[in-house]
């Protein structure tokens, strides 16, 4: 084991310990970041998700570890850099609806299962995830072909 994987084994027998804490602090947390990014690069069911983000990705996976050092409890290192983050405002360019999100949800659901995170800290980060990622849609839901309401 590494010593980042050591820490957050440690930390996440401690049920005080912040997410961030319980990651392994901003090594873990930048872990999380790039494993996130890496699968959407690689998998092919996450194609539509990677044509919303920019050709290189690199600022890309920086905010999103900067930013969730401090959802996550540790440092608010994106916003000494840029403020309050103002997620849906930020978001808002993008058609987010309920298969972005839950594609956003599904490849972060595999980043975490790929770095072995303990199922606890698992269920805990699914669950504030799945919130946010859900009152990050901005497109209203169409109703089957031959729907009627």
């Amino acid at each position: 084991m590494t010593e980042t994987t050591d820490n957050a084994a440690a930390a996440a027998l401690d049920a005080d310990a912040t997410p961030f804490d319980q990651l392994g602090g901003e090594a873990g947390v930048r872990a999380l970041a790039d494993r996130f990014y890496d699968l959407m690069e690689l998998e092919p069911r996450f194609a539509a998700l990677r044509a919303m983000h920019p050709a290189g990705l690199e600022e890309t996976r920086d905010k999103l570890h900067w930013f969730l050092c401090g959802w996550l409890g540790g440092p608010p290192l994106y916003e000494q850099r840029f403020g309050h983050p103002r997620l849906r405002m930020r978001h808002f360019p993008y058609a987010i609806g309920t298969r972005e999100r839950d594609d956003w949800l599904a490849c972060m659901q595999q980043a975490m299962a790929d770095l072995q995170l303990a199922e606890p800290l698992q269920a805990r980060l699914r669950a504030a995830f799945a919130g946010t990622a859900d009152w990050m849609r901005n497109q209203a839901e169409q109703a089957p072909p031959g729907a009627t309401g």
